[in-house]
């Protein structure tokens, strides 16, 4: 469990001094601060701990497919499955559509079908580089977020229900680890099907 820092920490005796000096914060301007000191460390958690997630997401996918040959990113060990290859091309749709494009305006414009019925087998390389350039937006667009914009209005297709930006970027997270388990089964899958 991550330990949380009591406000003010790091900050040294200066902070304290200041938030105790009731000549410069009288009783109401000093609780302000530590609201809005609050609120800005909050804000500062959200962004960070998304992006540490998010950036840990990635090592795992690419620890999984890294090892795999551009056959076996593509080989659908189910008939009733996708392939590794229809799942990145779907996280890389669902993150550019849903936190880049939504959020950080980038104009992206997502064939959701596409992603599962692809034929043009791209390298893994390619994937991957696909993959990576979306996280990098990703990752962007958390680092930008204000504490006001965690509670902005938020609404797309696939997710009208969502009422808000935070609800929106944890339910792609929800999406991601959903995803990741499902390369896991494929991957070990590939392995039995390789040594039988």
């Amino acid at each position: 469990m991550r330990k949380t820092r009591p406000f003010g920490a790091g900050w040294g005796s200066l902070a304290k001094r200041l938030v105790d000096n009731t000549k410069f914060y009288p009783k109401q301007r000093r609780d302000d601060f530590v609201r809005i000191a609050s609120v800005s460390a909050l804000n500062a958690t959200l962004a960070n701990d998304f992006t540490r997630f998010y950036q840990e997401a990635a090592r795992k996918v690419h620890s999984l497919v890294e090892p795999l040959t551009d056959e076996q990113i593509w080989t659908r060990p189910y008939p009733y499955g996708n392939s590794i290859g229809h799942l990145l091309l779907h996280l890389t749709g669902n993150l550019s559509y849903y936190i880049a494009g939504e959020i950080g305006g980038s104009g992206y414009v997502r064939n959701r079908p596409q992603e599962f019925a692809d034929t043009s087998r791209a390298p893994k390389a390619v994937l991957l580089k696909m993959f990576d350039g979306t996280l990098e937006m990703v990752v962007a667009v958390l680092q930008k977020q204000s504490e006001q914009d965690w509670s902005a209005a938020y609404t797309a297709k696939g997710f009208e229900d969502c009422g808000d930006r935070f609800t929106a970027i944890l339910r792609c997270a929800a999406h991601i680890s959903h995803h990741t388990g499902q390369i896991i089964y494929l991957c070990k899958e590939l392995e039995r099907q390789r040594e039988a």
